[in-house]
């Protein structure tokens, strides 16, 4: 439902800018310029009828004048249609015609009201270029702005409409009076005019000022907005390379923890078939076939890692079932002897720390067979203080200096994202140890 407000002094402190106020001051002031005409002309006429001079008086004038009460009441109600109008005119929600067909209703008004009034104030002309000016954007409004200024213009020109078919002229209704009165009201009708169009022409230096500001603001927030965008696409960008660099890498770590620790078993398991070839040609029959079983494990684990699954024995079993089934398969395949010990295991894990956990035995395994070409290695678990320590040592070779390597920067990587930790020891062999947290003490890392 459209609301208006009809208190033009509320709606001339509502006005937050101040060609907004002035806007507001010049309906106060045409409303009140309306009433002052519109009495001046009721109080002669009453005169001009009690001093028995009418007939007279009529003979002057060109045209028949409205009766003193219909002046009256045509301008003001003329008035009300008009101010009702310009603030129809002014709604954001009225549709296009909608708003062309009020500013036709107020100019009608408008010439109705000067028409009442005998044209001896056309300031209300002001009013309606106001609306049209307030609303102009530059944009297919320019012809229609100068269109309606001039066909108000012409229309309210006295000489225009005498030609036409003549109006009471004020002159003739101020003759009644002295000359001082006269003087007096000559110089009132030209005074408020004059105080009329400074509000008019304050008013456009506001409005104008405003509309600069206001393309200022806009145009600082386009920037702001573009600025913005490029950030974003930026952000974009890097985002994809983040994306694709963390995806290389992912490919890169289970390739390696899968084919080094499948090619590694096998490589070992084809060393002891070459030995038993000769003296027991039955048990390498067998050790074939478990190499077969490898090779065929390991490549169903490498096509699981590039479609982003869990290794084959994580799918299918629990994790502690899972890493007793690897060690036995490594052990069988590679001759090295490996001892699992599980001291302390958590009570629940989520499938991503079972997957590190998992891929760091068998990293550890492989390195023990494949570097430290180790004959024996322990696996142990325990568990203290919401930590899950996974211990792997063998009695391979070792080394002087632990350099990480692929395979141990990769480990540290997995553990990274679980907030773990990694540490080397080589004395009379090589041990390997991972910190993950877990449980409670998972959550305390994650608010760390």
């Amino acid at each position: 439902m459209m609301e208006i407000d009809f208190f033009l002094w509320r709606s001339l402190f509502k006005a937050k800018s101040l060609a907004g106020r002035l806007h507001q001051l010049l309906w106060l002031y045409n409303g009140m310029v309306v009433v002052l005409f519109s009495g001046f002309y009721y109080v002669t006429q009453h005169k001009i009828i009690e001093a028995m001079t009418a007939h007279s008086f009529l003979q002057a004038l060109p045209v028949l004048p409205l009766p003193a009460d219909e002046v009256v009441a045509l301008s003001w109600l003329s008035f009300g249609v008009l101010f009702v109008c310009g603030r129809i005119y002014h709604r954001q929600d009225i549709t296009q015609s909608g708003r062309y067909l009020a500013l036709l209703a107020e100019t009608i008004a408008c010439l109705v009201v000067m028409r009442t009034l005998s044209l001896s104030y056309d300031g209300l002309v002001l009013l309606v270029v106001a609306d049209l000016m307030h609303r102009y954007d530059g944009k297919n409004t320019g012809g229609l702005l100068v269109g309606a200024m001039l066909l108000l213009f012409f229309l309210a020109d006295y000489n225009m409409l005498g030609f036409l078919g003549g109006v009471e002229p004020f002159d003739a209704y101020a003759a009644y009076y002295n000359s001082s009165v006269r003087g007096v009201l000559s110089a009132l009708k030209s005074g408020l005019s004059s105080v009329n169009v400074v509000l008019f022409a304050l008013y456009l230096v506001m409005l104008i000022q405003n509309k600069h500001q206001e393309k200022e603001r806009i145009q600082s927030l386009n920037e702001q907005l573009e600025s913005a965008n490029e950030k974003l696409r930026l952000y974009a960008a890097e985002a994809e390379r983040t994306a694709e660099t963390r995806e290389r890498n992912r490919l890169a770590r289970e390739i390696h923890d899968t084919l080094g620790h499948t090619l590694t078993g096998l490589a070992a398991g084809m060393d002891a078939c070459m030995v038993l070839v000769d003296v027991a040609p039955q048990k390498a029959k067998e050790q074939m076939e478990k190499l077969r079983d490898v090779a065929k494990h390991g490549l169903k684990d490498v096509r699981r890692s590039v479609k982003k699954l869990r290794p084959d024995d994580l799918e299918r079993l629990p994790l502690r079932e899972a890493l007793t089934h690897m060690v036995k398969e490594y052990a069988d395949t590679t001759s090295m002897e490996v001892k699992l010990s599980i001291e302390g295991w958590p009570e629940a894990m989520r499938q991503d720390v079972e997957e590190v956990i998992y891929r760091i035995v068998q990293e550890g395994l492989t390195n023990a067979n494949r570097h430290g070409h180790a004959t024996k290695a322990s696996v142990t678990f325990q568990m203290e203080e919401g930590r899950l320590t996974i211990a792997i040592v063998d009695n391979g070779q070792g080394c002087k200096e632990a350099v990480p390597g692929f395979g141990l920067r990769h480990m540290q990587e997995r553990l990274d994202l679980l907030h773990g930790s990694l540490s080397c020891q080589s004395d009379k062999g090589f041990k390997l140890e991972a910190v993950i947290p877990v449980g409670q003490g998972a959550k305390e890392e994650r608010h760390d």
